[in-house]
């Protein structure tokens, strides 16, 4: 690419900005406390992934980690998978958050679709996860028991995490719009031994009632000692649902109004903090276990030298607690920040909500998913003109690849002097692998960085670093919050299989990147058969769960066309039995199936039958060469016949394709 072909400069920074920024302070301290003196972000970089036990010992100095214990060694084997970080050092999530605590400033400011804008100060936070912690140890939750919640994004979830965390037990999250199934697919694979829920909640104008599922829940999780109602109508739902005998009922409000000094347990750096979850196309989803030593350092660096956000922030990205986004925006206290969280859907009562919210917190950092940007434009939204955005200075995406043209509505309708930090990495390592750079221009439809301490490549698919070409994007060195390991997955087969198959000894993520002339990264979607619907990932094997219980359907195929430059497009293909027509009942019931196990989120575009679903000769769904099919390449170049058990079945899926392509052209 010539420097004629170079995306448009949509921002630069001004020396002030470069000058106050947390990355910059991080350098001048390397060069005054580590003699180390870096010509420009690019030379930083290529240090940070070369001598990685000199780049994470100088973060671990420079944010000054409350440790128990001190590390004897930084790096004790750099094997993936299988990295040993900071070996003897004992730590926990909760001392770095803590240490921030302050009267100046509040830790969480909260609104809701039902609930105005309120306040929570540092120190009723501490006090209320010291009295949650009390309780969770006087029921006998000790360090490596699980305890999970079925809750939105509340300060009470945030307290019930940090008191969990902060015993050494480990913390598992599920959003309430989530199916049954869904839920119990996760949490039956950890056993936990307590509960947190919310009987109802309120969502895009409605209430709903949690009470059938949550007693469900309970009665088909028999791990389960305790379930801690969290506010919503508490009292409704004991009075019509009958618990185990096994279970005891503890009441939220009746447990923080006893005071109880937190005692946080010193953890090894590599001790599970978290259970999240990224499901593939067959089995049970993942359950990715994350240490608190790994979490601390990869976030600590993510929000504070790639975000810029530090002590004098108000930091939201707006999320629900079934996204990675939740845990990240939780961590914006590690650096000191104050964050805004708002549980509700974003078009409610229409997509002007959030800016409102923005605005009556002062937020200087507002983060989304891609798609609420692109749904602001559609809707005709002009967030100055609607909220006060005077305190806000950086603007956050991820979830899936920002537009030019969102890019250039950002920028028109927020103003030059906001920074623009367009972000990619997931859930399976729980921070980002190309992100944001306050000190560098940012240019349309580029991501501006390659994240510090992440060695990311792309590479074709003989394992060869491509220059300024679309390939695998992977990894080729450890970073600290790679998981530790996959619950259940005793001889590491599957963790192995799910990141290390197609390179072996080389993370490989499952998107599509390109590494510009200019150091910068294009994400294009994902390179696999994962679904990425609006930035919330799921499998396809939970989708084919609930549809193929139907007794109308034999088989069924879904295909997520998520892609840079296009609208997301999820269809579902499906098989029936002799006789049966798939007519608007039929595709009625679908969704419901799809809504009911898995989420709302995930009902499809659109539902086709087909005769038949592609398989290889072992019975696997050929679903990345038909993504390929349908997004333009071709048949042969994606399968190969003498492999398939089926060949003739992607003739309709090819015919389909050329059909969808001639009607958007029209």
């Amino acid at each position: 690419m010539s420097a004629s072909d170079a995306p448009a400069q949509l921002w630069s920074p001004s020396a002030e900005r470069i000058g106050r920024s947390r990355l910059h302070h991080y350098m001048d301290w390397l060069k005054r406390e580590r003699g180390r003196d870096f010509a420009d972000y690019d030379a930083l970089w290529r240090w940070s992934v070369s001598d990685l036990e000199g780049f994470w010992a100088s973060l671990w100095d420079f944010f000054e980690i409350r440790a128990h214990k001190p590390y004897t060694k930084i790096l004790g084997k750099r094997d993936m998978p299988g990295a040993e970080w900071f070996t003897g050092a004992e730590v926990n999530f909760v001392d770095q958050v803590l240490r921030h605590e302050t009267d100046a400033r509040p830790a969480i400011l909260y609104a809701s679709e039902t609930q105005p804008l309120r306040q929570m100060s540092w120190r009723e936070m501490h006090g209320r996860v010291g009295s949650m912690a009390a309780y969770l140890r006087g029921r006998g939750v000790k360090r490596g028991d699980r305890v999970v919640a079925y809750a939105p994004n509340t300060p009470e979830t945030i307290i019930a995490f940090l008191a969990t965390a902060s015993i050494g037990a480990i913390w598992s999250v599920c959003s309430p719009d989530m199916g049954l199934n869904a839920v119990l697919d996760r949490f039956r694979q950890i056993e936990p031994k307590a509960l947190f829920a919310v009987p109802s909640c309120d969502y895009n104008g409605k209430h709903h009632d949690k009470g059938e599922v949550l007693a469900e829940m309970v009665a088909a999780l028999p791990s389960l000692t305790d379930l801690i109602l969290m506010p919503g109508q508490e009292s409704a739902f004991l009075g019509s649902h009958a618990m185990p005998a096994n279970i005891c009922i503890g009441d939220w409000a009746d447990i923080v109004a006893e005071p109880a000094e937190l005692k946080v347990e010193p953890v090894p750096f590599d001790h599970p903090l978290w259970v999240v979850y990224s499901s593939g196309t067959t089995g049970l989803p993942k359950p990715i276990v994350h240490g608190h030593g790994g979490i601390l350092m990869v976030i600590m660096a993510m929000m504070a030298l790639h975000n810029d956000i530090g002590p004098d922030d108000v930091y939201h990205w707006y999320s629900s607690t079934g996204w990675i986004m939740w845990n990240a925006q939780v961590s914006g206290l590690l650096v000191g920040a104050t964050i805004a969280i708002y549980d509700g859907a974003p078009s409610h009562p229409d997509w002007t909500t959030l800016w409102r919210f923005a605005g009556e917190t002062k937020a200087t950092f507002f983060g989304a998913g891609a798609a609420f940007y692109a749904n602001c434009q559609k809707a005709g939204v002009h967030p100055r003109q609607i909220a006060d955005l005077s305190h806000l200075r950086s603007v956050g995406s991820t979830g899936s690849p920002l537009s030019e043209e969102s890019y250039a509505w950002i920028y028109g309708e927020l103003g030059q002097d906001v920074w623009l930090t367009s972000i990619s990495g997931g859930t399976d390592f729980a921070g980002a692998f190309v992100a944001g750079c306050v000190m560098l221009p940012v240019y349309a439809g580029e991501m501006q960085v390659r994240c510090l301490g992440a060695n990311i490549q792309a590479y074709d698919d003989q394992g060869k670093p491509l220059d300024n070409e679309v390939g695998e994007l992977v990894c080729v060195s450890p970073i600290p919050s790679m998981p530790l390991f996959l619950w259940n997955d005793k001889d590491g087969q599957r963790y192995r299989d799910s990141y290390f198959d197609m390179y072996p000894g080389v993370w490989r993520h499952g998107d599509w990147i390109r590494i510009t002339p200019r150091g910068g990264a294009v994400i294009y979607g994902r390179s696999d058969a994962t679904i990425n619907r609006y930035g919330l990932r799921l499998g396809t094997a939970e989708i084919y769960r609930a549809v193929e219980e139907l007794p109308e359907i034999l088989d069924s195929l879904v295909i997520d066309l998520e892609y840079l430059g296009r609208d997301s497009y999820m269809p579902l293909f499906v098989v029936l039995r002799p006789g049966i027509t798939l007519d608007a009942a039929l595709k009625e019931r679908i969704n419901q199936a799809i809504r009911k196990a898995v989420s709302a989120r995930f009902v499809p575009n659109d539902i086709f039958q087909v005769a038949e679903v592609p398989r290889t000769l072992s019975g696997k769904k050929l679903e990345v060469p038909v993504k390929k099919i349908l997004l333009g390449q071709p048949a042969e170049k994606v399968s190969n016949p003498g492999t398939m058990a089926n060949p003739g079945s992607l003739a309709w899926f090819v015919d389909f394709a050329a059909k969808r392509a001639a009607s958007s052209a029209a």
